[in-house]
């Protein structure tokens, strides 16, 4: 079988578009951490706001603890 790529040349470059994901997972961690200390200043729970992210509660204390 034959593998072909097919090179837009309108598409951004390969590092351009890893910077831009990077931009956006710092973007997205931000918001992130912001989202569950509103959560934690509103009364949820980790439970709570792990199940809404997936996660367990213990890696969510683990990681935003120190904010209350």
């Amino acid at each position: 079988m034959e593998t072909t790529f097919d090179f837009d040349d309108d598409e951004p470059s390969p590092v351009a578009r890893l910077a831009a994901i990077a931009e956006a997972k710092t973007a997205l961690a931000r918001e992130e951490s912001a989202a569950v200390r509103h959560a934690r200043l509103h009364g949820m729970s980790w439970a709570e706001i792990g199940l809404l992210l997936g996660v367990s509660k213990q890696a969510l204390h683990k990681r935003f603890g120190k904010m209350g």
